[in-house]
């Protein structure tokens, strides 16, 4: 696959993962379903993410992963399939929160978020239960573990963006 990545760095966080690995993470999500991809990821702190939340949203607060599918009509198409916008503050404590690397929970959220800019979605049950199962499928193929296996003990999932 051809992908062309715009990585924009507006997040204090030190240790967000390298361009290699988010190229292979995209890549990963993809699969086979585009030859040519152009997407722009941009790391953001707290107050970013939460005003992108809300202004988006409508929903208060920082969130991990918000998503922006491309959808303008052009008369010829276009590579392009959106922007991710990644909370690095939010990525980390979640990480330490559900117990995961926070390598693992970054290449989750890339992979999320490059989903909901193919289309899948979440938004009732059986969505939920076949965009988890893909995130799982896609997340072994990149030797991590499931990411919705929690050391919890309730049946909530762990919190994902949009």
């Amino acid at each position: 696959m051809n992908l062309t990545l715009d990585i924009q760095m507006a997040s204090s966080v030190d240790d967000s993962p390298d361009e290699d690995s988010i190229k292979r993470w995209i890549s990963a999500a993809i699969r086979d379903e585009r030859e040519t991809t152009e997407l722009t990821l941009r790391i953001v702190d707290e107050a970013e993410s939460a005003e992108l939340n809300q202004c988006y949203r409508g929903k208060p607060g920082p969130t991990n992963v918000l998503s922006f599918p491309f959808d303008a009509v052009t008369p010829e198409p276009l590579p392009i399939l959106g922007d991710l916008v990644i909370c690095a503050p939010v990525v980390v404590r979640e990480a330490a929160e559900q117990q995961k690397t926070a390598t693992a929970h970054w290449a989750h959220m890339v992979v999320h978020g490059v989903l909901h800019l193919l289309g899948h979605d979440h938004i009732d049950d059986d969505q939920a239960d076949a965009m988890e199962a893909l995130e799982t499928e896609i997340m072994a193929t990149l030797n991590f573990p499931p990411p919705y296996q929690t050391t919890f003990e309730s049946d909530e999932r762990p919190s994902t963006g949009h």
